[in-house]
């Protein structure tokens, strides 16, 4: 029974096979009737166990626990956690692991001739072993070597030929003074070695007992073996990074890390140093190259760092020659030189490099600098800023906001981690781009600031983090010193490009970056001085899906060239261009949005979407009119393929409205942007509509026009004549743009149906858009026509068909990423599928629906999916599922989601005053949408109130009313079909067609107010 236990406890929560649980308690012996045998095992096994802990499920057992109550699992994370861990934090949590063991693994169960169970036992007697050595190595690095010798003797008797408790007994032994004891045991070890297993010593422990004769190792030595100070601080955020950095300093004699100013370089040095210190024989030194000037003596800075300035020379070397005696001091010596703020001295440093590197093979360089040496050989690590909380969830754990709290309890203990000063935080790292230095020197000002106040604020961040350590270097103790130092090094034709890449607000491609900064004064490309810039850490150069790269800067790099092009007296005249050529790419790219090449310029505008934005909002600020207004009539048709209404709404309405002298045509289509937007989607403005429709209308009769302009002459008709506005598509029907042909005959059909009730040539029309549409590639009109066939088929009662269309719909919808609209689709499959008797594919239909909301937080989408949900729910018979998915919408989230919740929960209503309520509410909602289906599903609605108040005649009425208002009966709305029926059947069917045609002549509105009056 305890075998079975620890069986099912070495997988809490997983259910284990009961083939695996034989196997792991019987071995090689089962009993006959295994089945039975272990059932009545986990039978006795449940009645000592609290009930509910045993499970039994598909072919096995789970015992249902969390990880965290049994000691196996909590003994890895613990181990798993201290890998990460900083040295005294990683001792830790490795005695709090090690402290959960009781002796061997399972000593007191033994299940007899099981290869399962001694197996698991081996694997865990080895993650002791291993986490024992770890926790061994923590305390060593921490110098606690003397404290360990008792312990680590015991190890090695018990452990002879494990070599790294050989080693760290070594170690602890030369760290207690003695060093002799440390060489007898390594003599002892290698016979040892020779005598079992015919094997000599490690190289690591070879190379041990080398440092051992020299007398290099123990805690007098160490001093002597590293120039490197004790760090006031904790390493924070850089784990990974350490750890990459010291697997490339051991298998690469030069790598160079590069970086921004302040992004961590120097102190990830630094800890890789002391991270590798143990494994370098002749330590590591660092050389710091900042306080020399241009033609400084390296060699000499070398010399002095390293303490060997005075030495005694073996061999030939000149006196009086740094570098020589640099390379005779070195060339046996194995040790790490870390070569620190090298670009301000490149060319000295590539040189230095490369001479130490040729003559002294036992020697490694880690440098540091903003671009790299250029050295054959040589490798590149890219230090990066500090990741940045991806959402508020998880802003305590990110490392930028975790260095931020580090280093703010240093000087204030009561910030506390509360969400909001998390967040706020969080908004703190983003605006410095988690560059460390930053961070810290933001941190100094929360001496005396809030939290929130310096999130506020930094917007002036160069005027505001000033506070740095009155010890560090001069650039490093503010924020602006930091971007100085590298704007220093810069010659004035790189200093130009940055100055005017600044006007960029997402990235910048090559042709963008080359047409608004134009080449250096002197003729040097503009290629060029953006790779100089990259190589020299001010530039990112990020490869877009198609590897072509974007250059971009941080946030902290463009505020500072903002404020160098300002100085420079360039601003206007880059924004100009960076507008001008942001228009003309929009203007290339409209037409093309209409036509196969969709999805490619699609893509590309994408990319520039922050671009053209600023570009904008930069026109509108200045009151450029003109331009501001081309932008807007070239960039509309983007925006509503992407559904970015809210922003095509702001931005058009803002830059239609500037005043100045602009021509027609340009003002013509500006106007129809806002009106294509002013019409579409909730919260609709008639009045407001109106006017623009006039005003584009009154404009664009003249000159020649763009495609979308036309189709404000049918919206004008409309807005005067709103039964008589048809003929005004002829002529766009006839028109020689194919799409302008295609979507005059989509929005012909749509209209003639929805507004005026007519089904004629309705069909037809939807059809021959499709292949227009197809014909032309244009995915979004290819949706659109399938939609529109498959709401015909869904009310004539194809379902299947109809969802065949919106299967196509989808697939293009897919293509041009709109998958907001992918959601509504599958959701009305789901309905339809039922509806057809197919409940497996309706569940699956509605389930992807689901997946894909998931990543949307658009209202009025998870609104129509929870309306679809409820609907479903309560045509299966469950109205408490259908109230509670309704609860969780807001009904006042737009007037036709009002109408269309209060007449769902009409359904729903058991009181017929209740029912009457809802009715009221959802019928003048959908009056005030003026929008015809709904109008007709309202009705349809109130007909149902009037059988259940036995008024047969009345319900006759409306269900006739709302085929007239739709043009055409619904046969996908199970609810008009069933009241159709009851009133039928009670009336009669001479009687219900009697009254079915009074309700076709009378007034909706009138019979609407019968039905509901109390």
């Amino acid at each position: 029974m305890r075998a079975l236990l620890a069986a099912l406890a070495l997988e809490p929560g997983k259910i284990v096979a009961r083939s695996r649980l034989v196997e792991w308690i019987w071995g090689e012996r089962p009993p006959a009737d295994e089945v039975n045998a272990l059932q009545a095992l986990v039978s006795r096994l449940r009645r000592v166990l609290p009930d509910g802990v045993v499970e039994a499920d598909a072919g096995g057992y789970r015992l249902v626990l969390s990880a965290e109550a049994v000691d196996v699992c909590r003994f890895e994370d613990l181990v798993g956690r201290a890998r990460a861990a900083e040295p005294a934090e990683r001792a830790e949590l490795l005695r709090t692991a090690l402290g959960l063991w009781r002796g061997a693994a399972m000593a007191e169960i033994g299940p007899r001739d099981s290869e399962l169970f001694e197996a698991a036992v081996a694997r865990l007697d080895e993650l002791r072993v291993a986490a024992l050595g770890d926790r061994v190595e923590a305390d060593l690095k921490l110098g606690r070597g003397a404290e360990l010798v008792s312990e680590l003797t015991d190890l090695v008797a018990t452990y002879p030929l494990r070599e790294g408790f050989v080693a760290a007994l070594m170690r602890a032994l030369a760290e207690a003074g003695r060093g002799n004891e440390a060489l007898t045991v390594y003599q002892r070890t290698r016979e040892r070695l020779a005598d079992e297993l015919g094997a000599d010593p490690s190289a690591e422990l070879s190379a041990l007992h080398t440092a051992l004769l020299r007398g290099e190792l123990g805690g007098r030595a160490d001093t002597r073996r590293t120039n490197l100070r004790a760090e006031l601080t904790s390493y924070v955020g850089k784990d990974d990074d350490l750890a990459a950095v010291a697997g490339l300093t051991a298998r690469h004699r030069l790598v160079t890390l590069t970086g921004p100013g302040g992004s961590g370089k120097t102190r990830l040095a630094a800890e890789t140093a002391r991270a590798v210190l143990g494994e370098l024989p002749d330590g590591a030194w660092l050389v710091e190259l900042a306080p020399l000037r241009t033609g400084g003596d390296l060699a000499q800075a070398a010399l002095t760092a390293i303490g060997l300035r005075d030495q005694a020379l073996l061999g030939g070397a000149r006196a009086g020659e740094p570098m020589d005696r640099l390379v005779v001091a070195l060339r046996e010596r194995a040790m790490l030189l870390v070569l620190d703020n090298c670009e301000h001295v490149i060319e000295a440093a590539a040189a230095f490099a490369d001479r130490l590197l040729g003559e002294c093979r036992g020697l490694r360089i880690l440098a540091t600098s903003r671009e790299q040496l250029g050295i054959t050989g040589e490798v590149l690590w890219q230090v990066e800023p500090l990741a940045l909380p991806e959402d508020a969830a998880g802003a305590g754990s990110s490392p930028a906001v975790r260095l931020l709290r580090d280093r703010v309890e240093l000087v204030r203990q009561d910030l506390g981690g509360d969400p909001r000063t998390l967040a706020a935080m969080a908004r703190i790292c983003r605006a410095l781009d988690g560059i460390p230095l930053a961070i810290e020197l933001a941190a100094a000002r929360l001496r005396t600031m809030s939290v929130e106040q310096l999130a506020h604020r930094l917007d002036d961040r160069f005027r505001l983090l000033t506070g740095g350590s009155r010890t560090a270097l001069p650039r490093h103790r503010t924020l602006r010193a930091v971007v100085d130092w590298s704007w220093d090094l810069l010659s004035e034709a790189e200093r130009g490009v940055l100055r005017r890449l600044s006007v960029f607000a997402g990235g910048a491609s090559l042709e963008a970056a080359e047409a608004v900064c134009g080449d250096g004064p002197d003729g040097e490309p503009a290629l060029d001085l953006l790779s100089a810039l990259v190589e020299k850490s001010l530039l990112l150069a990020d490869a877009d899906a198609g590897g072509t790269p974007r250059y971009r800067m941080l946030g902290t790099i463009r505020e500072y060239a903002a404020h160098r092009l300002a100085e420079a007296g360039e601003g206007e005249r880059t924004l100009r261009a960076h507008l001008a050529y942001f228009t003309e790419l929009a203007e290339t790219a409209d037409p093309h949005l209409r036509r196969a090449g969709q999805l490619e310029w699609l893509a590309r505008l994408d990319a520039e979407r922050d671009n053209i934005s600023t570009a904008l909002r930069g026109a509108i600020a200045e009151g450029w009119a003109e331009e501001a207004m081309r932008l807007v009539g070239a960039v509309g048709w983007y925006w509503f393929l992407r559904g970015q209404r809210m922003e095509a709404i702001e931005l058009s309405v803002a830059a239609a409205s500037l005043p100045g002298e602009v021509p027609d045509e340009v003002r013509a289509m500006a106007y129809t942007i806002v009106t294509i937007f002013v019409t579409s989607g909730p919260g609709r403005d008639q009045f407001q509509a109106a006017e623009w429709i006039q005003g584009a209308h009154r404009l664009g009769r003249s000159g020649r026009r763009h495609p979308l302009v036309g189709f404000v002459e049918p919206l004008e008709r409309l807005v005067r004549e709103p039964t008589g506005f048809l003929p005004a598509f002829e002529p766009l029907i006839a028109d020689d743009d194919p799409w302008v042909r295609a979507q005059a005959r989509l929005s012909r059909g749509r209209l003639r149906l929805t507004l005026g009730g007519d089904e004629t040539d309705v069909d037809a029309d939807i059809e021959t858009a499709l292949a227009e549409f197809r014909a032309l590639g244009d995915r979004w009109g290819i949706s659109l026509a399938h939609t529109y066939l498959g709401d015909r088929l869904g009310m004539r009662g194809e379902f299947g068909r109809a969802c065949e269309h919106y299967e196509e719909a989808s697939a293009a919808l897919e293509e041009v990423g709109a998958a907001e609209d992918v959601i509504g689709l599958r959701a009305r499959q789901a309905q339809l599928y039922w509806l057809l008797g197919d409940e497996g594919t309706s569940a699956a239909a509605m389930a992807e629906a689901e997946r894909r909301a998931g990543g949307i937080a658009w209202p009025d989408v998870l609104a129509d999916l929870a309306l679809a949900k409820a609907h479903l729910a309560r045509w299966r018979g469950e109205p408490d599922r259908a109230r509670h998915l309704l609860e969780a919408t807001d009904p006042e989230l737009t007037v036709s989601t009002r109408a269309s919740v209060m007449d769902l929960y009409g359904y729903l209503a058991e009181d017929l005053e209740e029912a009457r309520a809802c009715r009221r509410t959802a019928f003048d909602a959908a009056v005030e949408t003026a929008y015809p289906p709904l109008i007709a599903g309202a009705l349809v609605g109130v007909a149902d109130l009037a059988l259940r108040r036995g008024r047969h005649e009345q319900a006759a009425w409306l269900l006739a009313a709302s085929e007239g208002v739709r043009g055409t009966p619904d046969h996908s709305r199970p609810d008009a079909s069933r009241i159709a029926t009851a009133a039928r059947d009670r009336l009669g069917e001479a009687a219900f067609a009697e009254a079915a045609g009074e309700g076709r002549r009378r007034d909706w509105r009138e019979l609407a107010e019968l039905a509901l009056a109390p």
